[in-house]
């Protein structure tokens, strides 16, 4: 499985419109942080990517696990944040707009 990298460095816009592509195109979702740095950009993106996705009648949620990895050979602990994808109705989803700025 493929997953989306976010550091503590990246740009939470950026990610959002890779998290809204990849779900515009129908490809699965995973983000993969290491540090708190890294968690809160990749939080940030999804936040911001919901509000890109809403108006074309999609909403997303997500679900972080934990996952022992190894970087340059030190054993590691990274969060793995799997994107579930809604389909909105359209009516649901002119409600879910004008909540976006609150989510």
């Amino acid at each position: 499985m493929d997953y989306l990298k976010v550091s503590s460095k990246s740009s939470p816009a950026s990610v959002a419109g890779a998290i809204a592509g990849m779900v515009k195109d129908n490809v699965p979702v995973n983000i993969q942080c290491v540090g708190a740095g890294a968690v809160n950009q990749a939080i940030k993106a999804v936040a911001i990517s919901r509000g890109f996705l809403i108006p074309t009648g999609y909403d997303i949620s997500c679900a972080p696990t934990f996952s022992d990895i190894e970087i340059d050979g030190e054993a590691r602990t990274a969060i793995r944040i799997a994107i579930y994808v809604h389909r909105l109705s359209p009516t649901s989803a002119a409600s879910q707009e004008g909540n976006a700025a609150y989510a």
